[in-house]
């Protein structure tokens, strides 16, 4: 998959991505905004371990942002199951000297556009920490819906935080309308 946005794109991951990613992963700034299984410190086998998982995941659902330079970040979805089963959660990470360049905003705009051509869903959700108020930001530019805020919802690093619950849904969907699958 890639997906050109500017000076950037939204690519597979390749297995030779790990340095890369460790390099700018290793970042407290972006770990405590993202759930733990994204690790603090994140070392160079933490980047292997996952570029093993994801790059044979089928079908494929994390993707690097990058650069000439090389990677700056990932964007990925998990689609839901059951009920749950035409929807699907989203995330991303940017290194830090990307921060304030409106890259993650153009990312999360052409991500999200290429998710509903690709999979057949109703609706993709965020649900980022209170305490990150930028991408809230960055979700409130590409379309997405403050519904609520989820009180309590999560600790992180020993703290309870509550987190907005973002959505948006495919353009001409209705409530109650009948769909298949």
């Amino acid at each position: 998959m890639q997906i050109q946005i500017g000076d950037h794109v939204i690519r597979s991951w390749r297995l030779d991505d790990a340095e890369q990613i460790a390099r700018y992963a290793d970042n407290r700034n972006i770990s405590i905004n993202l759930r733990d299984v994204f690790p603090f410190p994140y070392r160079l086998e933490n980047a292997k371990d996952y570029l093993g998982f994801v790059t044979e995941a089928d079908p494929e659902t994390d993707f690097a942002i990058a650069n000439e330079d090389g990677i700056i970040g990932g964007i990925g979805l998990t689609p839901g199951r059951d009920v749950h089963r035409k929807t699907a959660e989203f995330g991303y990470w940017l290194a830090e000297p990307f921060w304030g360049q409106g890259i993650m905003s153009r990312a999360v705009g052409a991500f999200v556009e290429w998710t509903f051509r690709e999979f057949d869903l109703c609706r993709i959700f965020a649900d980022p920490f209170v305490t990150n108020p930028g991408s809230a930001k960055v979700l409130e530019k590409n379309g997405f819906v403050l519904e609520g805020i989820k009180r309590c919802s999560v600790i992180k690093d020993g703290t309870v935080l509550d987190q907005f619950l973002y959505a948006r849904t495919r353009p001409g969907l209705e409530s109650g309308m009948k769909v298949e699958g």
